[in-house]
Protein backbone atom coordinates (compact mmCIF):
# COMPACT_ATOMS: atom_id res chain seq x y z
CA UNK A 1 0.00 0.00 0.00
CA UNK A 2 2.74 2.43 0.86
CA UNK A 3 4.60 1.63 -2.34
CA UNK A 4 1.54 2.89 -4.24
CA UNK A 5 1.45 6.03 -2.10
CA UNK A 6 5.12 6.76 -2.78
CA UNK A 7 4.90 5.97 -6.48
CA UNK A 8 1.87 8.20 -7.08
CA UNK A 9 3.26 11.03 -4.95
CA UNK A 10 6.67 10.76 -6.62
CA UNK A 11 5.07 10.97 -10.04
CA UNK A 12 2.84 13.92 -9.12
CA UNK A 13 5.63 15.86 -7.38
CA UNK A 14 8.19 14.97 -10.09
CA UNK A 15 10.62 13.77 -7.39
CA UNK A 16 13.22 11.26 -8.58
CA UNK A 17 14.37 10.68 -5.01
CA UNK A 18 10.85 9.69 -4.00
CA UNK A 19 10.40 7.57 -7.12
CA UNK A 20 13.69 5.79 -6.39
CA UNK A 21 12.50 5.11 -2.86
CA UNK A 22 9.24 3.77 -4.30
CA UNK A 23 11.22 1.55 -6.66
CA UNK A 24 13.15 0.13 -3.74
CA UNK A 25 9.92 -0.41 -1.87
CA UNK A 26 8.56 -2.31 -4.88
CA UNK A 27 11.56 -4.63 -4.68
CA UNK A 28 10.69 -5.01 -0.99
CA UNK A 29 7.18 -6.11 -1.88
CA UNK A 30 8.46 -8.64 -4.40
CA UNK A 31 11.49 -9.65 -2.35
CA UNK A 32 9.63 -10.15 0.92
CA UNK A 33 6.95 -12.11 -0.94
CA UNK A 34 9.54 -14.40 -2.49
CA UNK A 35 11.39 -14.79 0.80
CA UNK A 36 8.22 -15.73 2.63
CA UNK A 37 7.10 -18.11 -0.13
CA UNK A 38 10.51 -19.82 -0.19
CA UNK A 39 10.49 -20.35 3.59
CA UNK A 40 6.91 -21.64 3.58
CA UNK A 41 7.52 -24.05 0.69
CA UNK A 42 10.75 -25.36 2.22
CA UNK A 43 9.09 -25.92 5.60
CA UNK A 44 6.00 -27.52 4.07
CA UNK A 45 8.16 -29.86 1.97
CA UNK A 46 10.18 -30.81 5.04
CA UNK A 47 7.00 -31.77 6.90
CA UNK A 48 5.34 -33.60 4.02
CA UNK A 49 8.37 -34.89 2.08
CA UNK A 50 9.01 -38.59 1.57
CA UNK A 51 11.77 -40.82 0.24
CA UNK A 52 10.07 -41.20 -3.16
CA UNK A 53 10.40 -37.56 -4.16
CA UNK A 54 13.03 -36.45 -6.67
CA UNK A 55 13.98 -33.51 -4.40
CA UNK A 56 16.30 -35.53 -2.20
CA UNK A 57 17.69 -32.37 -0.55
CA UNK A 58 14.28 -30.81 -0.05
CA UNK A 59 13.45 -27.30 -1.25
CA UNK A 60 15.93 -25.42 0.93
CA UNK A 61 17.64 -23.93 -2.13
CA UNK A 62 14.51 -21.87 -2.83
CA UNK A 63 15.74 -19.48 -0.15
CA UNK A 64 19.00 -18.96 -2.02
CA UNK A 65 17.19 -18.46 -5.33
CA UNK A 66 14.97 -15.85 -3.69
CA UNK A 67 18.02 -14.04 -2.31
CA UNK A 68 19.65 -14.06 -5.77
CA UNK A 69 16.55 -12.63 -7.46
CA UNK A 70 16.33 -9.99 -4.74
CA UNK A 71 19.90 -8.96 -5.53
CA UNK A 72 19.06 -8.69 -9.25
CA UNK A 73 16.02 -6.52 -8.49
CA UNK A 74 18.01 -4.19 -6.24
CA UNK A 75 20.80 -3.95 -8.82
CA UNK A 76 18.35 -3.06 -11.62
CA UNK A 77 16.63 -0.36 -9.55
CA UNK A 78 19.95 1.17 -8.48
CA UNK A 79 21.24 1.34 -12.08
CA UNK A 80 17.98 2.93 -13.29
CA UNK A 81 18.14 5.58 -10.57
CA UNK A 82 21.76 6.42 -11.42
CA UNK A 83 20.97 6.82 -15.13
CA UNK A 84 17.90 8.95 -14.43
CA UNK A 85 19.76 11.07 -11.87
CA UNK A 86 22.56 11.80 -14.35
CA UNK A 87 19.99 13.19 -16.79
CA UNK A 88 18.22 15.31 -14.18
CA UNK A 89 21.45 16.84 -12.87
CA UNK A 90 21.92 18.48 -16.27
CA UNK A 91 18.46 20.10 -16.14
CA UNK A 92 16.93 20.69 -12.72
CA UNK A 93 13.23 19.71 -12.74
CA UNK A 94 10.51 21.44 -10.71
CA UNK A 95 9.74 19.34 -7.65
CA UNK A 96 6.88 19.82 -5.15
CA UNK A 97 8.86 19.47 -1.95
CA UNK A 98 5.94 19.72 0.52
CA UNK A 99 4.06 16.48 -0.32
CA UNK A 100 7.40 14.83 -0.99
CA UNK A 101 8.56 15.59 2.58
CA UNK A 102 5.34 14.32 4.19
CA UNK A 103 5.37 11.02 2.32
CA UNK A 104 9.08 10.52 2.97
CA UNK A 105 8.59 10.92 6.75
CA UNK A 106 5.75 8.40 6.79
CA UNK A 107 7.83 6.06 4.63
CA UNK A 108 10.72 6.29 7.10
CA UNK A 109 8.41 5.19 9.92
CA UNK A 110 7.13 2.23 7.89
CA UNK A 111 10.67 1.18 7.00
CA UNK A 112 11.86 1.42 10.60
CA UNK A 113 9.16 -1.02 11.67
CA UNK A 114 10.12 -3.53 8.94
CA UNK A 115 13.82 -2.98 9.72
CA UNK A 116 13.25 -3.88 13.38
CA UNK A 117 11.24 -6.98 12.51
CA UNK A 118 13.87 -8.38 10.10
CA UNK A 119 17.06 -7.44 11.91
CA UNK A 120 17.46 -10.57 14.05
CA UNK A 121 16.59 -13.04 11.29
CA UNK A 122 19.08 -11.45 8.87
CA UNK A 123 21.94 -13.01 10.84
CA UNK A 124 20.51 -16.52 10.38
CA UNK A 125 19.40 -16.68 6.74
CA UNK A 126 20.81 -15.31 3.49
CA UNK A 127 17.22 -15.16 2.27
CA UNK A 128 16.18 -12.92 5.18
CA UNK A 129 19.43 -10.99 4.76
CA UNK A 130 18.29 -10.09 1.25
CA UNK A 131 14.94 -8.84 2.55
CA UNK A 132 16.72 -7.03 5.38
CA UNK A 133 19.10 -5.26 2.97
CA UNK A 134 16.17 -4.12 0.87
CA UNK A 135 14.44 -2.60 3.88
CA UNK A 136 17.72 -1.10 5.10
CA UNK A 137 18.21 0.50 1.69
CA UNK A 138 14.67 1.88 1.84
CA UNK A 139 15.29 3.28 5.32
CA UNK A 140 18.41 5.10 4.16
CA UNK A 141 16.50 6.14 1.05
CA UNK A 142 13.69 7.67 3.10
CA UNK A 143 16.23 9.67 5.14
CA UNK A 144 17.81 10.83 1.89
CA UNK A 145 14.44 11.93 0.48
CA UNK A 146 13.72 13.90 3.65
CA UNK A 147 17.11 15.64 3.41
CA UNK A 148 16.54 16.44 -0.28
CA UNK A 149 13.06 17.86 0.45
CA UNK A 150 14.40 20.06 3.26
CA UNK A 151 17.28 21.33 1.09
CA UNK A 152 14.91 22.24 -1.73
CA UNK A 153 12.36 23.82 0.58
CA UNK A 154 14.68 26.00 2.66
CA UNK A 155 17.74 26.45 0.40
CA UNK A 156 16.17 26.25 -3.05
CA UNK A 157 18.66 23.62 -4.24
CA UNK A 158 16.74 21.82 -6.98
CA UNK A 159 19.71 19.59 -7.75
CA UNK A 160 19.42 18.00 -4.29
CA UNK A 161 16.67 15.64 -5.49
CA UNK A 162 18.63 13.84 -8.26
CA UNK A 163 21.86 14.03 -6.23
CA UNK A 164 20.32 12.29 -3.22
CA UNK A 165 18.71 9.71 -5.53
CA UNK A 166 22.13 8.98 -7.09
CA UNK A 167 23.77 8.66 -3.66
CA UNK A 168 21.10 6.17 -2.62
CA UNK A 169 21.80 4.10 -5.73
CA UNK A 170 25.56 4.16 -5.11
CA UNK A 171 25.06 3.18 -1.47
CA UNK A 172 22.98 0.16 -2.45
CA UNK A 173 25.23 -1.27 -5.19
CA UNK A 174 28.08 -2.74 -3.06
CA UNK A 175 25.63 -4.35 -0.63
CA UNK A 176 23.66 -5.79 -3.52
CA UNK A 177 26.88 -7.13 -5.05
CA UNK A 178 27.81 -8.90 -1.79
CA UNK A 179 24.37 -10.48 -1.46
CA UNK A 180 24.35 -11.65 -5.08
CA UNK A 181 27.93 -12.97 -4.83
CA UNK A 182 27.12 -15.02 -1.73
CA UNK A 183 23.99 -16.45 -3.36
CA UNK A 184 25.92 -17.40 -6.52
CA UNK A 185 28.64 -19.10 -4.45
CA UNK A 186 26.01 -21.29 -2.82
CA UNK A 187 24.22 -22.03 -6.09
CA UNK A 188 27.55 -23.06 -7.66
CA UNK A 189 28.19 -25.29 -4.63
CA UNK A 190 31.44 -23.57 -3.70
CA UNK A 191 32.91 -24.50 -0.34
CA UNK A 192 31.83 -22.17 2.50
CA UNK A 193 34.30 -19.34 2.98
CA UNK A 194 34.91 -20.27 6.62
CA UNK A 195 36.01 -23.82 5.71
CA UNK A 196 39.71 -24.29 4.88
CA UNK A 197 39.63 -27.32 2.59
CA UNK A 198 43.35 -28.05 2.86
CA UNK A 199 43.19 -27.96 6.62
CA UNK A 200 40.09 -30.17 6.60
CA UNK A 201 41.80 -32.69 4.33
CA UNK A 202 44.85 -32.67 6.61
CA UNK A 203 42.73 -33.14 9.75
CA UNK A 204 40.87 -36.08 8.22
CA UNK A 205 44.14 -37.65 7.04
CA UNK A 206 45.51 -37.41 10.58
CA UNK A 207 42.75 -39.59 12.05
CA UNK A 208 43.85 -42.96 13.42
CA UNK A 209 43.87 -45.57 10.67
CA UNK A 210 43.36 -43.13 7.76
CA UNK A 211 45.95 -43.32 4.96
CA UNK A 212 44.41 -41.00 2.36
CA UNK A 213 41.48 -38.67 1.80
CA UNK A 214 40.07 -38.09 -1.69
CA UNK A 215 36.85 -37.00 -3.40
CA UNK A 216 36.40 -34.38 -0.67
CA UNK A 217 33.45 -32.06 -1.28
CA UNK A 218 32.00 -29.38 0.98
CA UNK A 219 29.07 -27.17 0.03
CA UNK A 220 26.25 -25.10 1.48
CA UNK A 221 22.69 -26.30 1.05
CA UNK A 222 21.11 -23.16 2.47
CA UNK A 223 21.83 -20.73 5.28
CA UNK A 224 23.58 -22.42 8.22
CA UNK A 225 23.28 -25.86 6.56
CA UNK A 226 26.63 -27.16 5.31
CA UNK A 227 27.16 -30.65 3.92
CA UNK A 228 30.24 -32.70 3.06
CA UNK A 229 31.22 -35.96 1.40
CA UNK A 230 34.58 -37.75 1.24
CA UNK A 231 36.32 -41.07 0.71
CA UNK A 232 38.54 -42.15 3.60
CA UNK A 233 41.13 -44.81 2.71
CA UNK A 234 42.11 -46.84 5.76
CA UNK A 235 44.66 -49.46 6.74
CA UNK A 236 43.48 -52.98 5.98
CA UNK A 237 41.88 -54.46 9.10
CA UNK A 238 41.12 -51.05 10.63
CA UNK A 239 37.76 -50.73 12.41
CA UNK A 240 35.60 -48.66 10.02
CA UNK A 241 33.19 -47.75 12.83
CA UNK A 242 35.95 -45.98 14.74
CA UNK A 243 37.12 -44.07 11.66
CA UNK A 244 33.58 -43.04 10.81
CA UNK A 245 32.88 -41.81 14.35
CA UNK A 246 36.15 -39.85 14.48
CA UNK A 247 35.48 -38.20 11.12
CA UNK A 248 31.89 -37.28 11.96
CA UNK A 249 32.93 -35.79 15.32
CA UNK A 250 35.71 -33.78 13.65
CA UNK A 251 33.38 -32.36 11.01
CA UNK A 252 30.65 -31.48 13.51
CA UNK A 253 32.73 -30.09 16.36
CA UNK A 254 35.52 -28.33 14.43
CA UNK A 255 33.83 -27.28 11.20
CA UNK A 256 30.15 -27.17 12.12
CA UNK A 257 29.22 -29.71 9.42
CA UNK A 258 26.54 -32.05 10.75
CA UNK A 259 25.47 -33.62 7.46
CA UNK A 260 28.34 -35.72 6.10
CA UNK A 261 28.41 -38.69 3.75
CA UNK A 262 31.64 -40.61 4.31
CA UNK A 263 32.84 -43.67 2.41
CA UNK A 264 35.36 -45.69 4.42
CA UNK A 265 37.38 -47.97 2.16
CA UNK A 266 40.39 -50.25 2.91
CA UNK A 267 43.66 -49.62 1.08
CA UNK A 268 43.24 -52.88 -0.83
CA UNK A 269 40.00 -51.59 -2.39
CA UNK A 270 40.18 -50.65 -6.09
CA UNK A 271 37.82 -48.73 -8.35
CA UNK A 272 37.86 -45.13 -7.15
CA UNK A 273 40.53 -44.16 -9.66
CA UNK A 274 38.04 -44.96 -12.43
CA UNK A 275 36.04 -41.82 -11.53
CA UNK A 276 37.13 -39.07 -13.93
CA UNK A 277 35.32 -36.05 -12.45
Amino acid sequence: MFFLVEAVTGWLTNSLALLSDAGHMLTDVIGLGMALAAIQLANRFERNGNAETSHTFGLYRLEILAAFVNALLLFAVAIWVLIEAAGRLRSEPDVLDGPMLVVAVVGLLANLVAFWLLREGAHESINLEGAYLEVLADTVGSVGVIIAALMMRFLGWGWADPLIAALIGLWILPRTWRLGRNAVRILLQAAPQHVDLERLRSDLSALDGVLDVHDLHVWTLTSEMEAASAHLMTVDGCDPHSVLDQARNLLAETYGIDHATLQVEPESHVGCEQISW
